[in-house]
């Protein structure tokens, strides 16, 4: 396939790249700065947090003739917050200009209970949680990363009023274990006692689902 990998230096996104590249797919890594990557890759430099035409035209040109989009894009810092939703919007600009309609992207496990401008009452559980999960992690991880997941949520949101055939995977808190390839993944909701999954393991899933029209747009929880 003809893959282009958005936040490719990323957690998530270097082990999207090196996964792809073993698989013999062809690549396009879209990165901020292109010296950070560590393959050899055709690369693409973009920002996109910046509303430049020349950055967006670089965008354009990246995601056109691609089969899929894979993003690993979120904030790394607090001076990042916001990004999951300017750059999603802007990749999802640049795919309806190109024609490009597969994309799948990484969120986190308790964003269905998050609001959003668009979703400013959502439900107050997942279904697939626990009481653990529900009465004392939940709402302790989500005061901790309220900037975080309302960005996440705003990109969600951006996805559902796009004609996109999107996909988001949703991971409860990432390890930096190795790539098993073994986990459990629930359509449209979180998984029972599921707490952990590595970055190499969710990677793994954003490229399987690619192939999964079952999964387009659609939510997939995934843990161990």
């Amino acid at each position: 396939m003809k893959l282009t990998i958005v936040a490719a230096t990323g957690g998530i996104g270097r082990h999207i790249l090196a996964q792809s590249l073993a698989a013999g797919h062809e690549v396009t890594a879209v990165v901020r700065n292109p010296a950070r990557l560590d393959v050899e890759v055709n690369a693409v430099a973009v920002d996109l947090s910046s509303t430049d035409e020349a950055q967006a035209a670089a965008l354009r040109d990246a995601v056109a003739g691609a089969d899929a989009v894979l993003s690993g894009l979120g904030a790394r810092t607090k001076a990042d917050h916001g990004v999951a939703r300017r750059g999603t919007r802007a990749l999802i600009a640049a795919m309806d200009a190109v024609g490009t309609a597969r994309l799948v992207v990484v969120s986190a496990a308790p964003i269905g209970t998050v609001p959003s401008p668009a979703r400013p009452n959502p439900p107050r559980y997942d279904e697939g949680d626990g009481f653990a999960m529900r009465h004392l992690l939940n709402p302790v991880v989500k005061r901790a990363l309220r900037d975080h997941y309302a960005d996440l949520a705003a990109m969600e949101d951006e996805l559902r009023a796009s004609r996109l055939a999107w996909t988001v995977v949703r991971p409860p808190r990432l390890t930096d274990k190795p790539h098993t390839g073994t986990y459990r993944t629930a359509l449209g909701h979180n998984l029972r006692r599921g707490l952990t999954v590595s970055r190499a393991d969710v990677a793994d899933l954003m490229l399987r689902t690619v192939g999964m029209p079952e999964t387009e747009r659609a939510v997939v929880g995934v843990a161990y």
